[in-house]
């Protein structure tokens, strides 16, 4: 097979949760420019609406938006369903939704260490089961967790005091293996991708309160662009990856190796 050929996605299907905007929209595009079709979904249809049109015009792919709050089984279950009906089939499932809070360890409400894990994790859980049921039927598919770097290990407070965060991207790593444990048999390839840091909605007031030191921490110099995750997300969504499975690949400009 050619190497372009390793890459391609053409008549392969793609949901991404929080792909409207942000990292998600990235990495949406990237599978769109490979030639899947897309589904977009996140509690908020509109933003997912606008990149689906948008893709649709840029790319030539076929994309739908769909309202979907992850720790809803039953929203899950309807979204899944919506993307089958409507493809055919459900290739690839990128777990990108997120949900954070910042609060020394000691002051962190319950009920927001509740709500950051519910999402990251939990919707996680519940995205992976639901299609990965229609992913054993067919015998393949790929699946992607967006964990991150502060997954890895401790994160110095002055930059990220955000115990809840933390903590639910170390158990999206650990999530990531086991399943791919259980589901290698099945012939599902199941991968997280770790984001450094890249200026998001999310991530704007870390990178604004701590920019000089972060920087300083990051061997190449520079924070994340619109481009750098969109290699990663084709490698493992594509035929490329298909004898990896249970990695953590970390996309962070070398901010873990100090």
């Amino acid at each position: 097979m050619h190497v372009n050929e390793l890459f391609n996605l053409r008549g392969k299907t793609a949901i991404i949760t929080g792909g409207g905007r942000g990292l998600g929209e990235q990495i949406a595009e990237a599978l769109a420019e490979a030639g899947a079709n897309i589904v977009l979904c996140s509690r908020k249809k509109e933003a997912c609406e606008q990149t689906a049109l948008r893709l649709e015009k840029e790319t030539g792919c076929h994309a739908m938006a769909l309202a979907c709050d992850i720790t809803s089984q039953e929203d899950v279950k309807r979204t899944v369903q919506l993307a089958y009906e409507r493809f055919g089939a459900i290739d690839i499932l990128v777990n990108n939704s997120g949900a954070t809070w910042g609060s020394p360890a000691e002051d962190m409400p319950l009920d927001a260490w509740q709500k950051v894990l519910n999402v990251n994790v939990t919707g996680t859980f519940l995205m992976s089961q639901e299609a990965g049921r229609y992913m054993i039927r067919q015998r393949s598919g790929k699946i992607i967790n967006i964990s991150s770097v502060a997954g890895l290990g401790g994160a110095d407070p002055k930059y990220m005091d955000t115990i809840g965060y933390n903590t639910s991207k170390g158990a999206v790593i650990t999530f990531t293996k086991d399943l791919a444990a259980k589901w290698g048999q099945h012939n599902i390839n199941v991968n997280a991708i770790a984001p450094g840091f890249f200026p998001t909605k999310m991530s704007q007031v870390i990178i604004e309160k701590g920019k000089e030191g972060l920087l300083q921490r990051t061997p190449l110099g520079r924070f994340g662009s619109d481009q750098e995750l969109k290699g990663a997300a084709v490698f493992l969504a594509s035929q490329a990856s298909d004898y990896v499975t249970g990695d953590v690949l970390v996309v962070d400009g070398g901010t873990h190796v100090l």
